[in-house]
This record gives structure tokens, sequence and C-alpha cells, in this order.
């Protein structure tokens, strides 16, 4: 059993999705959380170092964060194993081994607060999951831990919220985790909108996605997300492609994808992925090939611990130009037409 109550966080991997969460429940139980600091050079070459080549960005960014953590003296350290988010709807395979290989690459002493989270187990429930963590610092009494549990989901609630009404990440969190909810006033409209796929971990990093949306912002760009959308809509996105739900974080690609297609709103689609993510290459070219139907432009960029950002901003840079060149060419055309049926209503009309 682990005695002090003090758990340390990676900021990595899921903490973008359950942060706000993992807030609430913790908080209520009185345990002190303590973060790993934000992504840098070192914490990226930290992470390699340890891991074959071949492994993708996301999980050497993770270990370099446990790394992190421990250099601050942190001796609990939160890895849990994600299995299954439902029946039948997995993760990746080293996200459901997590636990194992921080176990296996990481020599240090400290201990590793894992619990297995399984929907496609049968009877299982998440009530279970928490417990088995609640347990790791003394507390079983089920009815703390259902509290707790109503604490975190109200955190979570609140920061999807304000997210899903566009306020930044990093702030919707902080109001989150302060018991508020600021719904921000409606953003002036930008000459282009483009819809940023990509996973949480990859796309809020400010490091490993190298701060790209202050990058499209710079090109007066406004760049919607899949945390701007509901579940429903998510759902309704992976239906308009065709596609069946597999892989836990599908929602965030194929789905937050299928939905943006659809709107006539946005004038193209970034997508922002890691060089070796298996799950993610599948769903890209499920995207791509889907992209045509729906004649939206599509422009992929892949990261890893090389990625020079010189080239990453040229690119940028040369999708949202051919993006204005077609809006102004589309505007064009339709001023023309706008004129010849003017004209044909003028010469009818005498």
């Amino acid at each position: 059993m682990q005695k002090d109550k003090i758990i340390g966080i990676p900021m990595a991997m899921s903490y973008y999705n359950y942060f706000p969460f993992w807030y609430g429940f913790f908080n209520y139980l009185k345990i002190d959380i303590v973060l790993s600091e934000k992504t840098t050079k070192k914490t990226i070459s930290d992470g390699a170092s340890l891991v074959v080549t071949e492994t993708c960005l996301p999980i050497k960014v993770y270990v370099g964060h446990v790394l992190n953590l421990i250099n601050k003296g942190v001796k609990n350290i939160f890895v849990p194993s994600i299995q299954s988010i439902a029946p039948k709807i997995y993760n990746c395979s080293k996200i459901r081994g997590l636990p194992d290989l921080i176990r296996n690459v990481i020599k240090d002493e400290f201990n590793i607060i894992e619990a297995t989270l399984d929907k496609s187990e049968k009877n299982f429930e998440e009530i279970d999951f928490l417990t088995e963590i609640a347990k790791q610092f003394d507390i079983d009494d089920i009815n703390t831990i259902k509290e707790a549990q109503k604490a975190g989901r109200v955190v979570q609630n609140n920061f999807s919220v304000m997210v899903q009404n566009g306020l930044d990440f990093d702030l919707a969190l902080d109001y989150a985790k302060k018991g508020n909810v600021i719904i921000p006033p409606k953003k002036e409209e930008k000459p282009i909108n483009i819809a940023l796929i990509g996973h949480g971990y990859n796309i809020f990093d400010k490091r490993t996605s190298m701060d790209i949306f202050k990058k499209l912002e710079k090109l007066n760009v406004r760049v919607y997300n899949a945390y701007q959308l509901t579940l429903e809509q998510l759902r309704g996105g992976l239906n308009s492609l065709d596609c069946e739900l597999y892989w836990a974080n599908q929602y965030e690609m194929t789905g937050c994808a299928g939905h943006y297609f659809q709107d006539s709103k946005i004038d193209g689609i970034i997508t922002l992925t890691a060089f070796g993510c298996g799950p993610d290459s599948l769903m890209i070219e499920d995207i791509k090939r889907k992209s045509k139907k729906f004649n939206k432009p599509l422009l992929n960029l892949t990261i890893d611990e090389h990625t020079g950002e010189a080239g990453f901003i040229t690119r940028l840079e040369a999708f949202c130009d051919m993006l204005y060149r077609n809006k102004r060419t589309k505007a064009l055309k339709q001023n023309e037409l706008n004129q010849k049926e003017a004209q044909k209503e003028l010469l009818s009309s005498i």
C-alpha cells in the first residue's frame, strides 16, 4: 500500500483526454497531484533514449515525462492500463501495455500506481477501476470512491462544455479546476477555416505539434478540432464515412474528419499524426480516400522527434495559400454568375 498521498501524473497521452476527471477524483480523495513539466527537447530525447527507435513519438514523450516526475522526487506515478473504453473498442497495444513498458525501461525506484480499465471484460464497471486505484492509497470506502467519481465527472463535464464552446484547452482546464464555467464570446470570423484532425496528445502538446495553433493563427486561419464536437457529432461523422468504431481514439480522428467534411464553413482539413502509429496510419488512409467524395483539400502532417520546424511551416503556408486562392476563385466565379443572373432578369423585364 502507498501511504504517501501524492501522485505524479505525466502530461502526455491520456492526460489530454482525462486529466480534468483525475483532477476532481484525486482532489476529492485529498491526494495531492504533481504534474510533470511541459514537453521540451530534453523530455523527448530522454524518453527516446530508453525505447527502441521504432517506438512512436507519443510513447517516447510519455517515457520522458515519467522520468521528469522521478527527477522531481515523485515516488508514486500514475500509469493506468486503458485496455478498452467500451465492449470491443480497444486501444493500441502500447497504450494497453503502458505500465509494463514503463516498468521495463525505467530502472529507477518508484511506485507505479496502475489499474486496468477493460470495458470489454464481462460485468466490468468503471467503479472497479477507480476502487483499484484508491486502494493503493489505503482508501477502500466505496461511498467515498463513488463521491470522488462524481467530483471527477463534474470537472470533466465543465471542461468539455468550455472547449466545445471554443475556449482554449489550457484556459478551459484552469477554469474547470477552479470550479468555474466560462463561455467565451463568439470569435471573429477569419478568411479561412481549417479543421485540425489529431489526438489531443499530438495537437495540444506545443512542443510536439510545433505550436501549430499559434502558427495557423498567424496565418489568419480559424482552427476547429474534435474537442469542439459532442459525442453525437463525432458518431455522426464516423457514420458518414461508413466506418465502424474499433479503436478507442477513432472518434477524434475518423469521426472528427467525417463531421468536418460535411461542414460547409470548413475550407480544408489538416491531419497531424505521429510517425510509426499503426492505428493512425489505417485511419489516415481511410480519411484520404473519403476526402475526395467531399471535395475538401487535405494536408497530412507527420511528426517525430526529428521533424524540422522550417519544413513544417513551409507546408502550412503553402496549404493555406492554396485555400486562399481556391476561395478567391470561387468568390469570383460566384460574382460572375450573380452578374449574369442579374443581367438576365434585367433583359426579361424590358
